[in-house]
């Protein structure tokens, strides 16, 4: 398998689960600000605890940038690596497939 076809499993994997698919599209929505970790946590309601554990998924598989503001942890998904990810699900898009080839 390619380095392509890793990281794009690697990040659909992270965002197979609904926390973090929930987690991913609030910072899509908020855009290239981000938003800070606490405010994730308040908006989203989930304990500090459980959304670290997605948001170290989630930073795994390149999927956001984390940076450091002061005390405060700034989060905000990575677009340029989503684009990437369905460049490569449509990269393909109505090719055919060869062994499929109907022989009429």
């Amino acid at each position: 398998m390619s380095t392509q076809t890793d990281s794009a499993a690697a990040a659909l994997a992270a965002l197979g689960h609904p926390a973090r698919l929930t987690l991913f599209r609030l910072l899509v929505r908020a855009g290239p600000d981000g938003v800070l970790v606490g405010e994730i946590a308040a908006h989203l309601d989930m304990p500090l605890s459980t959304l670290a554990h997605h948001l170290r998924s989630l930073k795994q598989a390149g999927l956001i940038v984390q940076t450091r503001k002061g005390r405060e942890v700034e989060t905000r998904a990575d677009m340029d690596a989503m684009r990437d990810v369905l460049d490569f699900l449509m990269s393909e898009c109505c090719k055919g497939v060869p062994a499929l080839a109907r022989q009429d």
